[in-house]
């Protein structure tokens, strides 16, 4: 059974995903994979994942400037009254992971 945190956690990250699906362009796959709440949740980093590589700095660039509008949105789509303060950071891990099994293949 998820506590409240964990439901906080799941229903940003959802909404998070839905805003940057509607906003981003077509060229750039922009994939919301964890949020970081902190336990008064009180800020929360959205993880993303960028494809191509090479777009992750426009992308980072992007969503960062969004983050006004993401708060609106959720804002307009939950029944949150407090928001967190909302920061974005690339998430490595699946970079990170084909890194490893690269070198593990070879």
């Amino acid at each position: 059974m998820l506590n409240r945190h964990d439901r906080m956690k799941e229903l940003l990250q959802h909404l998070a995903a839905e805003f940057l699906n509607r906003q981003s362009n077509r060229t750039t796959l922009i994939t919301v994979t964890d949020i970081n709440l902190t336990k008064d949740a009180r800020s929360a980093t959205i993880l993303i994942s960028v494809f191509p590589k090479d777009k992750t700095k426009g992308a980072l660039d992007f969503v960062r400037r969004k983050r006004r509008d993401l708060g609106e949105y959720i804002k307009t789509h939950s029944r949150l009254k407090r928001l967190p303060r909302f920061d974005f950071d690339i998430d490595h891990s699946e970079q990170n992971r084909q890194h490893l099994d690269k070198l593990l293949n070879i």
